[in-house]
């Protein structure tokens, strides 16, 4: 059977390519992938070669080996069935379901180990949609809402819609989402935000604001002030002054976005300093040192499962393009953002 892998090989170029990935070891399975999901905010830094130079591509997923430097195959959201497995593996396997962080590509060796089996009737496009639930399970085990708590997530891509939909099972006073493109804020409004807004209107106290969720003429929406937590998922630097401009004192911003080598000037010479404000990154990658001695990978893994279903998968995925077809989906996630919420490659 010849296979084939998407290469990243040039700024805004992409190609499939044949690749040998051959029968399993002993200690491994073969898998057959039906879907994978282009990780939009990643994938469209390396796609437009705005990631730093020589920098590592993962260094905690061995299918990631190598730096970002073209060519090189990328993605970490794979979803497919087991067709063989090696001699020293329980051909118990044969048949199911895994999902795997690896590259696109038609077909993927892995040790049992290394993969992540799937509730049973996961569908494959939901399953590539774990990485993403992961990820936001990471993201609030790091900010760690509390009771009452204002809470504002800037930018509802599907991280950031994820986010929404794991805090809006906690008992906040308020869940805030701001993002500029109207049907993204509609399924965070679906997904459990008490309001959504756009970046232009923040603290526009209209409650004919575009935008905003259940207005009440009698009682006006305040204005995005005084927030207790902000969640930055935008992916756009300049996101982080609204985010010191709606929190208040003590406030934390968390930092979930990876800006590659996209630059903006932050002021961080006004209220930020003297109102003690904390920003911290978090990374899907490591768990937070604060909580090493309780949670690990595999126990946040399988916090992850458990909210899979939470996630409307045919709400958020709206295209789904034959994966040797891959360059269409990536020309559409670049020229027309607006279009598109999460992107999935099938495979026939």
């Amino acid at each position: 059977m010849t296979d084939a892998a998407l290469y990243f090989t040039d700024s805004e170029t992409v190609e499939v390519r044949e690749t040998a990935v051959g029968p399993p070891d002993a200690d491994e399975l073969l898998v057959e992938t039906r879907a994978s999901a282009i990780s939009a905010g990643t994938e469209l830094l390396v796609y437009r070669d705005q990631t730093p130079v020589d920098f590592p591509a993962d260094e905690t997923l061995d299918a990631l080996d190598g730096d970002l430097s073209y060519p090189l195959r990328y993605g970490y959201a794979a979803s497919g069935v087991v067709r063989e497995v090696g001699d020293d593996v329980d051909p118990e396997w044969v048949g199911r379901s895994v999902f795997g962080f690896v590259p696109h590509q038609t077909r993927f060796r892995a040790t049992p180990d290394s993969v992540v089996a799937l509730p049973p009737g996961t569908t494959p496009a939901a399953g590539s949609l774990l990485p993403s639930v992961e990820t936001a399970t990471n993201l609030v085990l790091d900010a760690a809402p509390r009771l009452g708590e204002r809470v504002v997530v800037f930018g509802a891509g599907v991280i950031g819609l994820c986010v929404t939909r794991l805090l809006a099972a906690f008992p906040l006073e308020s869940l805030v989402v701001v993002d500029p493109i109207e049907r993204r804020r509609a399924l965070a409004a679906d997904l459990g935000a008490d309001r959504t807004t756009m970046p232009a209107a923040l603290g526009d106290a209209d409650p004919a604001v575009d935008g905003a969720a259940n207005a009440d003429p009698a009682n006006p929406d305040p204005a995005v002030d005084d927030a207790d937590l902000a969640i930055e998922l935008s992916g756009q630097p300049s996101a982080l002054d609204d985010a010191i401009d709606v929190v208040g004192y003590d406030a934390r911003i968390v930092v979930g976005s990876w800006y590659g080598t996209k630059r903006e000037p932050i002021d961080l010479g006004g209220r930020f300093h003297r109102d003690r404000i904390d920003i911290v990154s978090s990374q899907v990658s490591t768990i937070s040192p604060e909580l090493r001695g309780r949670w690990d990978r595999d126990r946040r893994m399988d916090a992850a499962l458990d909210r899979l279903d939470w996630i409307p998968a045919d709400d958020l995925i709206t295209h789904r393009i034959p994966f040797e077809r891959a360059s269409e989906a990536y020309e559409l996630l670049d020229a027309e953002p607006d279009a598109a919420v999460q992107v999935i490659l099938e495979y026939s």
